[in-house]
C-alpha cells in the first residue's frame, strides 16, 4: 500500500489511486438501479429522519432533536434502515420499490462496517422470499459485469459472482460445521431451549458464559464455526433462520420452528438480509418489545415503538424484502481491505 494512504481520503495522491475504484463504485449502481427499472420497480426515497431507528436490539442509533417554532423538542433519529418507511409505501400500494438508502449505525467501525453507508433495499409485494434468491444471484451477477470482473474477494477469499450462489439451510449448516441439530434446540413452537443448546455448543468445543442467552450461543456457533466456512468459491445464501433470530420474519408455514429469512455471505462477509416479511401488527409489537427490553438489560437504553408503522401493517400486503450492504459488495468487487476505500467521502474516524 503506498505511504500517502496514511493521508485523509482527500490527499491528492490518495485520491488518485481511489478514484478507479470510486467511478466503478458508480458503474455498479447505475446498472443495478437500471435492472431494478427494467424488472418494473419503482425508486423511492426513504428520509432519514425517524421517530423510531428500528427496534433491533444490538443496533445503536443516532440521537436528534425537532424542535417545533415554539421551542417545544421532540427526540428523532437517523434510521439504522429504511425497513420501516419502505413497508409504508407498501401499505400505500407500491408493489415492487428499492432505495439507495443512506443509513446510520452508531457503535460501528472497522474494516467492513461504518457508522454511514448505502443500504441497497428492495422489496416485492405477493412474492415469496425465494425470489429474493433470485434477485440477490442476478444482483452479483450484473454487478459483476458493471466492474469488470467476475470474482468478488476478500483478503484470501474468493467467490464467483457470475455462479449461482449455494443455498444452505442455517439447520445444514449447523449440522454440517458444528456437528449440531439446531432444530432439536427448539420446542415445536419454535420456543428456544437455552441449556440443551448450551450443552451441545460446548461439546462442541464453542466456549459457553453462564450468562449467555440462547441468541449469543447462536451468534457464537455462527461467527465461529460456520460463516467461516461458507461463501468460498461461490457465495451462500444461507436460508430458514430459527425463530427467536428472526424479528421481522413471518413463521414459516410448514415448520413452527422457523422463519422465512435468508442471509448472503460471499468471502466470508454478510452482503444481503432478506424476510417474508411479518404483517401481524399484534405478534410485532410483541417481538419489538422483548428486543427492547433485551436492549435495556444490555445497554441501558430502549427506542421508542413506530406506532405508525405498525398501524400500517394492516394494510400491508404479503411481501418479500431484502437488504444489501451496498459498500461492501463494491468492497468485495474491487478487493479492498476496507469499505472505507470505496467511499467516497468516508466519514472521519473518532480520536
Amino acid at each position: 500500500m503506498p505511504d500517502h494512504w496514511a493521508e485523509p481520503w482527500w490527499n491528492p495522491a490518495r485520491h488518485k489511486d481511489r478514484r478507479p475504484g470510486l467511478l466503478t463504485r458508480n458503474r455498479v449502481k447505475s446498472a443495478l438501479r437500471a435492472q431494478f427499472e427494467a424488472d418494473g420497480f419503482i425508486e423511492v426515497e426513504a428520509a432519514a429522519l425517524q421517530v423510531s431507528p428500528g427496534n433491533e436490539p444490538h443496533l445503536h442509533a443516532f440521537t436528534s432533536r425537532a424542535v417545533a417554532p415554539d421551542g417545544q423538542a421532540a427526540p428523532l433519529y437517523l434510521h439504522t434502515s429504511p425497513e420501516f418507511a419502505l413497508k409504508k409505501m407498501l401499505a400505500a400500494g407500491e408493489r415492487k420499490i428499492f432505495d439507495f438508502a443512506r443509513v446510520f449505525r452508531n457503535r460501528e467501525s472497522g474494516p467492513r462496517h461504518a457508522r454511514e453507508f448505502i443500504m441497497l433495499e428492495w422489496y416485492r409485494a405477493e412474492e415469496s422470499y425465494t425470489a429474493l434468491m433470485d434477485d440477490c444471484a442476478a444482483i452479483l451477477l450484473c454487478a459483476a459485469q458493471a466492474a469488470g470482473v467476475r470474482f468478488l474477494s476478500h483478503g484470501t477469499r474468493v467467490a464467483d459472482a457470475m455462479a449461482a450462489p449455494e443455498r444452505l439451510s442455517v439447520a445444514d449448516a449447523f449440522s454440517r460445521y458444528a456437528g449440531i441439530d439446531l432444530l432439536a434446540m427448539l420446542t415445536n413452537a419454535g420456543v428456544p431451549l437455552r441449556d440443551p443448546f448450551a450443552k451441545a455448543a460446548t461439546s462442541a468445543g464453542i466456549r459457553v458464559a453462564d450468562d449467555d442467552t440462547w441468541s449469543d450461543i447462536f451468534s457464537r456457533v455462527m461467527a465461529d464455526r460456520v460463516e467461516r466456512q461458507i461463501g468460498n468459491g461461490l457465495a451462500t445464501i444461507l436460508y430458514d433462520y430459527p425463530l427467536p433470530e428472526a424479528a421481522l420474519a413471518r413463521r414459516k408455514p410448514d415448520d413452527a420452528r422457523l422463519a422465512e429469512r435468508f442471509e448472503m455471505f460471499a468471502c466470508g462477509v454478510e452482503l444481503a438480509n432478506a424476510f417474508g416479511e411479518l404483517r401481524d401488527a399484534g405478534e410485532q409489537r410483541r417481538r419489538f418489545e422483548i428486543d427492547m427490553a433485551e436492549k435495556q438489560r444490555l445497554y441501558g437504553e430502549r427506542y421508542p415503538l413506530d406506532e405508525d408503522f405498525l398501524a400500517a401493517l394492516a394494510s400491508m400486503p404479503d411481501a418479500s424484502g431484502c437488504a444489501l450492504g451496498f459498500d461492501r459488495l463494491v468492497m468485495l468487487l474491487m478487493g479492498a481491505a476496507r469499505i472505507e476505500d470505496v467511499q467516497w467521502t468516508p466519514p472521519s474516524e473518532l480520536a
